[in-house]
C-alpha cells in the first residue's frame, strides 16, 4: 500500500523537523492555518488530517469522497476548513476547522475538483475542476454564485489576489487565465506555456503572477495594465502614451 507523509521543515535552515504519518495514500496537499497552529492535509486516501502546528500530532481525520480529497486550505480566520474532492460527483466540502465536523457539502461541479479556496476576507469559495470550469460560491452559504467558462481542458488551480478582486486559473489548455472576483468576467488570457499549466498565485503585492507548467518553466507575469505601461516606460525610457503603434502590440497593450 503507499503512503504519505506530511513533513514539516525548518524555514530558515531547511532543517527536517517533524515527519507526520498517518495517510495511506499520496498526500496532495498540506497547510498552515492562519495562526500556524495547525496543519491540514490532503489525501488520495479519501481523507483530510488535521495535525498540531508544532508538535506534530494528528487531532482529527475527515473521511470523506472514496477516490481521493486533491486540496484542502483552511479560510482567513482559521474557523473553516475548504476540500477539493476527486470524486466525479465534483463535490467541494466545508469542514469545521476545530471539531472537524462537515457543515456543507457544494455541488455543482461535473467531475472532480482539483482546487478550492477561500477569497481574503472568507466571504467567498473559488473552485477549480477537471469540467473545465471555475466556480465561486457564496462561503457562508455554499450557494453557487458565478460559473465562469471560457478554459477549453481541466482548470488546476484558481486562487484570489490579495485584495480579492480578482482571480487567476491555470489550466491543461496551456493558459493562464485572469477573471473579475465579483462578476466571474473574463479580464485577461496569459499565453506562452507549451503544455499543461499546473499551478499560478499571485504575489503578496497582487502585481506579479506565477504559473507553473509541465513544459518545465515558471513564468512571472504582469497582472495589471498599471504595472505593465510601468515596465514598458522603464524599458523603453519614455512616458506610455508615447508608445508607437508597434510598440504596443509588441507589449500586448
Amino acid at each position: 500500500m503507499t503512503t504519505g507523509s506530511v513533513r514539516i521543515w525548518d524555514g530558515e535552515t531547511g532543517d527536517l523537523l517533524r515527519t507526520l504519518a498517518g495517510h495511506t495514500g499520496w498526500v496532495s496537499s498540506a497547510a498552515y492555518s492562519p495562526d500556524g497552529g495547525r496543519i491540514v492535509s490532503a489525501s488520495y486516501d479519501g481523507t483530510v488530517r488535521i495535525w498540531d502546528g508544532e508538535t506534530g500530532a494528528l487531532l482529527a481525520t475527515l473521511a470523506g469522497p472514496t477516490s481521493g480529497v486533491w486540496s484542502a486550505a483552511y479560510s482567513p480566520d482559521g474557523s473553516r476548513i475548504v476540500s477539493a474532492s476527486a470524486d466525479a460527483d465534483g463535490s467541494v466540502r466545508i469542514w469545521d476547522g476545530e471539531t472537524g465536523a462537515l457543515l456543507r457539502t457544494l455541488e455543482g461541479h461535473t467531475d472532480g475538483v482539483r482546487s478550492a479556496a477561500y477569497s481574503p476576507d472568507g466571504k467567498r469559495i473559488v473552485s477549480a475542476g477537471d469540467d473545465g470550469s471555475v466556480r465561486i460560491w457564496d462561503g457562508e452559504t455554499g450557494a453557487l454564485l458565478r460559473t465562469l467558462e471560457g478554459h477549453t481542458d481541466i482548470v488546476r488551480s484558481a486562487a484570489y489576489s490579495p485584495d480579492g478582486t480578482r482571480i487567476v486559473s491555470a489550466s491543461d489548455d496551456q493558459s493562464v487565465r485572469i477573471w473579475d472576483g465579483e462578476t466571474g468576467a473574463l479580464l485577461r488570457t496569459l499565453e506562452g506555456h507549451t503544455d499543461r499549466v499546473l499551478s499560478a498565485a499571485y504575489s503578496p503585492d497582487g502585481k506579479r503572477i506565477v504559473s507553473a507548467s509541465a513544459d518545465q518553466s515558471v513564468r512571472i507575469w504582469v497582472s495589471t495594465i498599471e504595472e505593465l505601461l510601468a515596465l514598458a516606460e522603464a524599458r523603453i525610457q519614455r512616458p506610455a502614451h508615447l508608445l508607437t503603434d508597434a510598440e504596443r502590440r509588441q507589449l500586448g497593450l
